[in-house]
């Protein structure tokens, strides 16, 4: 059941706002078996709007429209659906009594511009809108749905969820579909790719494989399709099973999780606290780790150690280190990590040293040269990483792999 996405409005193609309704749309869709094919986003011009109805409807049983539906003149979507469905506008009697009640609510009276929300083709379905004025409007040709919706994203999510989902479930019968995310760690797309191919190649056709790369993750995405659920559960559970077992020295979650929440449950199942000493990541990790709800029940706090004489003064790290080794090494970073277990008092830290750049770099240590430590009161591991010359990639890409790095630690994974 193939489905296409139009998001109409000049505002988007200028980029003053971002389109994350069609993502929001998309996902939904997906989970009640449709497949989005395309997404594409047009300006308020009636020509472009044409023009994209007319290319959609040869590609997708399913046309889903939002924006343009605003009171004012530049809104002209409703315009223009008439003219591509031949057809004229009419008012809707239910729709206005919705928009009567919604400003009576509100306190203001019906203008005349609004008063023209409640009207619609007079060839489609009104789905009322139940949080603000705009209704959306159902649309059946050749066989192809078209729906077209506020762009107002509460307005249309709403509509979406209450109306048109449940019309579109009714209206075709669509495939099921089963999604899982492993979530993985320290090792690139590429090389990732080769430690799975002999199982990604003998895969059902029916299940495919999705890598989805970030900075210094990869999400791997199991779908499966199928008419027969039952069958589909049994054959999608057993290549996960395998999947996992593939990828478990990498893999810190699934689905929904982050490493900030993954290590926050093992601290917090274990009772264990932990804070950071931070260098060129700045207080990212601190910042990462505080984002958890109740993250106060394991997480002391953070010192930022930019300069050399916090990192002497305040976590203990030895002057003749510095000079000797400078702030970016093994020493300095294992000091780092043991000073701060010390002032704070706690089970665990994370320490980080680096030339996040754009300068600062040498041959013997470039732009991108990250140390890593981390510890407890009786033991601490310290790794070095390069991360590229990305200033922003580097501290992310850091403070991703410090946590998964405390993760391991935790348990016992680190040689």
């Amino acid at each position: 059941m193939h489905v296409e996405i139009i998001t109409i409005g000049d505002e988007i193609l200028i980029g003053q706002i971002v389109d994350t309704n069609s993502a929001w749309m998309a996902q939904q869709l997906n989970l009640c078996g449709f497949s989005v094919k395309q997404i594409s986003s047009v300006s308020d011009q009636e020509s472009h709007i044409l023009n994209a109805l007319k290319e959609a409807s040869s590609r997708a049983s399913v046309v889903l429209i939002t924006g343009g539906l605003g009171p004012t003149k530049d809104d002209i979507t409703k315009k223009t659906l008439c003219k591509y469905f031949n057809t004229a506008l009419v008012l809707n009697e239910d729709v206005y009594k919705d928009v009567e009640q919604l400003f009576k609510e509100r306190g203001y009276e019906v203008t005349a511009l609004n008063r023209g929300q409640a009207e619609v083709p007079a060839n489609s379905i009104a789905i009322r809108n139940a949080v603000g004025t705009a209704p959306g409007m159902w649309f059946e040709n050749n066989g192809v749905v078209y729906i077209s919706m506020p762009g107002v994203p509460y307005e249309m999510m709403h509509m979406m969820e209450h109306k048109v989902l449940p019309k579109l479930k009714a209206h075709f019968k669509a495939p099921f579909i089963l999604h899982h995310t492993l979530l993985t760690q320290g090792i690139g797309e590429s090389r990732l790719a080769e430690e799975i191919d002999e199982w990604e190649e003998a895969l059902p056709a029916f299940i495919k494989l999705a890598y989805l790369p970030s900075v210094s993750a990869v999400r791997l995405r199991l779908s499966g399709f199928g008419d027969d659920k039952n069958q589909l559960e049994i054959e999608f559970q057993k290549q996960l099973n395998l999947l996992r077992l593939l990828v478990s020295k990498y893999c810190f979650g699934e689905n929904l999780e982050t490493l900030e929440t993954v290590v926050g449950q093992l601290l917090k199942s274990s009772n264990k606290t932990l804070a950071t000493a931070e260098s060129c990541t700045g207080g990212q990790i601190a910042s990462a780790i505080t984002k958890v709800p109740g993250c106060s029940a394991y997480f002391k706090g953070s010192i930022v150690s930019y300069a050399n004489e916090i990192k002497e003064h305040f976590l203990n790290v030895s002057k003749d280190d510095l000079i000797n080794y400078g702030a970016v090494s093994k020493q300095v970073v294992e000091s780092m990590a043991i000073g701060v277990v010390n002032a704070m008092n706690v089970d665990y830290a994370i320490a980080t040293s680096g030339i996040a750049g754009p300068d600062g770099g040498s041959d013997e240590k470039p732009v991108g040269t990250v140390w890593i430590a981390v510890a407890d009161k009786h033991k601490v591991f310290a790794k070095q990483f390069l991360f590229g010359k990305n200033r922003e990639r580097t501290i992310q890409a850091a403070t991703l792999t410090s946590l998964n790095l405390l993760r391991r630690f935790i348990l016992n994974e680190l040689e």
